[in-house]
């Protein structure tokens, strides 16, 4: 893209990855420990890597080989760290997650993460053990063990919404950096200069054309990203590029990466304000705010009007309005006509006595202790439940009410896939446990990017809304949203032998077992380091 002059990385994330054809350090090594900081003004204990939160950004070029020694320094909990959209190709030992890919990396250990990228785009890294993704993104002032602790227990004691939202890690808490204009009730933020949690102002010069980067792993909340006066062009969506859009701002959902193109062509004697605030949740938590600052002057100027005022959390035609905008760059690969099998899957909130749980056609998810890819490679005995989870769920379930039969139980089995079948997925959003409603739900896949078919209201119409399926610009994504009360419709190839997650991207409803586990010519896969499979069972 010959009109980009510089690229920034806006992300709440752990760390990020920045792949283009721009060559990069190979090899990194990485200390992951629990260390203070003051992200949102307020200190906290959270997990960094080399001191740093977030952690290192990570810039490599399509066709090289990274490799990350990774320490755990957490002293009393293991650790694995996912790379969200490295779709480790030959490598499935290398996704990071516990329990499936590979197990826990023991305090004082040390394991070497060592795979190939296929491909330039936005992706990122993050905790994926427990709830560690928790441990500072959108931020809480209670610790992710606590929110792991209250989860579990009977009756549940909810996480509630966090008190900062973060950009590049910085937030303010109990103040807002525009009170001034009476946008707010709370207090205006007097920040001394090298503050951590200073906002990090976005420096631009009159007249170019910027590419940001912007990824997501909030652990509840949904997003909304607008800059005052400014139009995004979408460029790119979770690695993939799309046929470009303009909007006045985006949803981005946890899980989801996108570039967006910035003109900066308006007064360049003003800056400007770059908001982020909470959709699909009733929000308690602040707009988070940083500048879009002109140079050369001063970032110390305020914006001359208020931020960006975020669309009302419960505007979800303004989230499907901007959604189904996406669809694929001319020339890039298009679904198969057909698949070969369908899986149906319905999204509850159960109970279990008196444990709250969610559940995937009535199983809630429970992992193994011994990780999956060995049980199935070696096939062990008694590590998982041979029986796989069901493929449909009952056809008079009515989504609209709440569960006839509210409780559910726990399971481990696997979906299993021959190599290069062609699978649909419909997912079905239903009527929560109690009372009226029915949440937003981001579900990642791992080890592969999926075509979103389409989306649509009420419950999904086998033989009927088949009709709507776009198989000519679908986009490629592996990250994708469920709306309330609706159905989304997703078809991948499994061409990517190993065991991999698909799941809730909301930390807490993944916690409440709201996954599921595929798994696709094992018996292929080489070369599995003796390091990520040393729990467990062993014959």
């Amino acid at each position: 893209m010959s009109l980009l002059k510089a690229v920034f990385v806006w992300c709440i994330c752990l760390g990020l990855f920045e792949l283009s054809l721009a060559k990069g350090k190979s090899h990194y090594k990485f200390d992951v420990e629990y260390i203070y900081k003051k992200p949102d003004c307020k200190e906290h204990v959270v997990m960094g890597i080399n001191g740093q939160f977030p952690g290192p950004t990570i810039r490599a070029e399509v066709g090289d080989t990274l490799v990350i020694d990774l320490t755990n320094k957490l002293h009393t909990e293991g650790t694995v760290i996912h790379w969200h959209g490295i779709r480790q190709f030959g490598t499935p030992w290398a996704d990071g997650t516990a329990a499936i890919s590979q197990c826990a990396i023991n305090p004082g250990e040390t394991f070497q993460y060592k795979f190939k990228v296929d491909r330039p785009g936005t992706y990122f890294y993050h905790g994926h053990y427990g709830m560690q993704r928790a441990a500072g993104f959108d931020l809480w002032h209670t610790s992710s063990h606590e929110q792991e602790v209250g989860l579990s227990s009977a009756p549940m004691r909810w996480i509630g919404e966090p008190q900062s939202l973060l950009i590049n890690g910085r937030g303010q808490f109990n103040c807002s950096l525009a009170s001034k204009y009476g946008s707010t009730n709370l207090p205006q933020c007097n920040l001394k200069g090298g503050e951590e949690c200073a906002p990090q102002i976005l420096h631009v010069e009159p007249k170019k054309t910027y590419r940001i980067r912007i990824a997501s792993t909030t652990s509840l909340a949904s997003l909304n990203l607008a800059i005052s006066n400014h139009k995004l062009i979408v460029v790119e969506a979770d690695g993939n590029y799309v046929h470009p859009f303009a909007v006045d701002d985006i949803d981005i959902y946890s899980g989801e990466t996108y570039s967006v193109l910035l003109t900066t062509d308006q007064d360049p004697k003003k800056n400007y304000w770059l908001s982020i605030g909470v959709r699909g949740r009733k929000p308690s938590t602040p707009q988070a705010l940083t500048i879009l600052n002109y140079k050369p002057l001063s970032a110390s100027v305020f914006p001359t009007s208020p931020p960006p005022v975020t669309p009302l959390w419960n505007d979800t035609d303004h989230s499907k309005a901007f959604t189904k905008q996406i669809i694929s760059k001319m020339g890039n690969p298009q679904p198969p006509k057909s698949s070969h099998r369908t899986i149906h899957l319905l999204n509850t909130q159960n109970k279990i006595g008196s444990f709250t749980k969610w559940a995937i056609n009535n199983v809630s998810l429970t992992l193994p202790t011994t990780p999956y890819l060995g049980s199935i490679k070696f096939n062990l005995k008694n590590t998982f439940d041979k029986n796989p989870p069901p493929e449909r769920f009952p056809m008079d379930y009515d989504i609209f009410k709440n569960p006839v039969n509210p409780n559910t139980t726990t399971g481990n089995g696997v979906y299993t896939f021959q190599l290069n079948e062609v699978v649909d997925v419909i997912l079905q959003n239903a009527n929560q446990l109690n009372g009226n409603g029915s949440e937003i739900h981001p579900w990642h896949l791992h080890g592969h990017d999926f075509w979103v078919l389409g989306y649509g209201e009420g419950r999904f119409r086998p033989g009927v809304d088949e009709r709507s399926f776009n198989l000519t610009r679908a986009p490629l994504r592996n990250t994708a949203v469920i709306f309330p009360y609706g159905w989304t419709a997703l078809r991948f190839k499994a061409d990517n032998p190993g065991v991999w997650a698909f799941h809730c991207h909301i930390e807490p409803h993944l916690h409440m077992g709201m996954g599921v586990i595929f798994a696709e010519a094992v018996h292929k896969v080489r070369n599995i380091p003796k390091e990520a499979l040393k729990c467990g069972a062993t014959a």
